[in-house]
């Protein structure tokens, strides 16, 4: 007899079992187009091999009866140091996925990033979910779509407009090329099968159709297509974006601005002189270039740049509570989780996105006792260990004085 869908989600004790429930639930070239990343995915993989390259030094001895994870994020309270990156086409996996991740967000009491192409619009989002909603932009050669986003994002109280400057050109995802996944949505031979082994899924589309992106209805006159403005998006981005442009929507914009995808240093620092007010490390979850550093890897060079004039976060391979102290140790103010929540709102829809939230929360909650650390702003590089390397070395150089000693 085959367990409820409440059941199977009360099972589910980590992100990994939302994700196999996801995986069940989709055809695979819907799977793979959320899962998947650009070329051989070794960026995509080192995302998550960095967080697992970390070692914590945990404290004992230490209070923990009561932990708190108040914390502000972007100069404001949160009720945990995280934050939900922006993930486009949610509702490919499940209608009404975009809102119900925004609403367990604002539950939390932490901050959502609406993606440009998102399937609901921002002020979908604003009306249905009401919280603390950030904006995420990606830049599009018809500049003039472009400053009507960010004006909606205004017109609608969005606190922040987050600029993607990592896509001058979309990613090479061999998945997606493998399995004709393409916009717009055409099934082939080859996918009709799998499409019928999945009826939950392929009954709904049935019913409601193949949702839009909503915020780029518009982009492109001759597209009338609902999916075919997804594959306008692609064919968009604007190549020839630079500091000039980038200083020009920052004297637009009047609110907090925040850039997304910068893996450098240098780049940072020229950011913040720029005026803007946070910085994410981010490679795009692994989906543009492939052989970029891991988000956690790159992440010390821009807090040393940045030097705190600024907050710096980070995303990218983020699947436990213990990834938020490690990115914390390490000197981010928050994380960005994208494909986690993501997993729960296309396995159970509005149930799915909270229980995502919850393993997390929990899980960082147990984290941070394990560390002896009962707040957010206990947790600093004092928790972490000495690389690999580092600590055989140390060993070694012990292990010859205490020769040198006996002899």
């Amino acid at each position: 007899m085959f367990a409820s869908l409440e059941t199977r989600l009360a099972r589910a004790s980590s992100i990994e079992d939302l994700r196999q429930m996801a995986r069940r639930r989709l055809p695979r070239l819907v799977f793979d187009f959320f899962d998947g990343g650009a070329e051989s995915e070794s960026t995509l993989d080192d995302n998550r091999l960095a967080f697992e390259r970390v070692r914590l030094r945990p404290k004992v001895l230490v209070d923990v009866s009561n932990v708190s994870t108040d914390c502000e994020v972007l100069g404001a309270p949160a009720g945990f140091p995280m934050a939900i990156a922006p993930t486009g086409g949610v509702g490919y996996g499940r209608l009404g996925g975009d809102v119900a991740i925004a609403k367990a967000a604002a539950r939390i009491g932490i901050p959502y990033t609406l993606s440009t192409s998102a399937t609901a619009s921002i002020e979908r989002i604003a009306r249905e979910a009401p919280g603390r909603l950030w904006f995420q932009a990606y830049v599009l050669k018809n500049r003039e779509f472009l400053l009507k986003l960010i004006e909606r994002a205004r017109v609608a109280d969005y606190e922040a407009l987050v600029i993607t400057v990592d896509l001058a050109v979309g990613g090479n995802r061999e998945r997606d090329l493998r399995n004709g996944f393409r916009t717009p949505f055409r099934l082939g031979p080859k996918s009709l099968g799998d499409v019928a082994r999945h009826p939950g899924w392929a009954l709904a589309v049935l019913r409601h159709g193949f949702p839009v992106n909503e915020n780029l209805i518009g982009l492109q006159r001759d597209v009338s297509s609902v999916a075919g403005v997804a594959a306008a998006v692609g064919r968009n981005y604007d190549p020839s974006f630079d500091w000039d442009r980038l200083a020009e929507i920052r004297a637009l914009w009047p609110r907090k601005l925040i850039v997304k995808g910068v893996l450098r240093g240098d780049d940072a620092d020229r950011l913040v002189r720029l005026g803007c007010d946070a910085i994410i490390v981010s490679n795009h979850g692994g989906r543009q270039l492939d052989g970029a550093s891991a988000t956690l890897d790159a992440l010390p060079e821009v807090v040393a740049a940045v030097a705190g004039r600024v907050p710096v976060l980070i995303d990218g391979g983020v699947r436990r509570g213990v990834d938020i102290v490690k990115a914390r140790a390490l000197g981010a103010q928050a994380v960005l989780v994208g494909r986690a929540t993501l997993w729960g709102a296309v396995a159970a829809g509005d149930a799915g996105a909270e229980r995502a939230l919850q393993i997390l929360t929990s899980e960082l909650v147990r984290a941070m006792k394990l560390c002896g650390t009962p707040r957010v702003d206990a947790i600093g590089p004092d928790l972490l260990a000495p690389p690999a390397g580092a600590a055989s070395r140390a060993a070694s150089t012990f292990m010859t004085r205490s020769s040198a000693c006996a002899g």
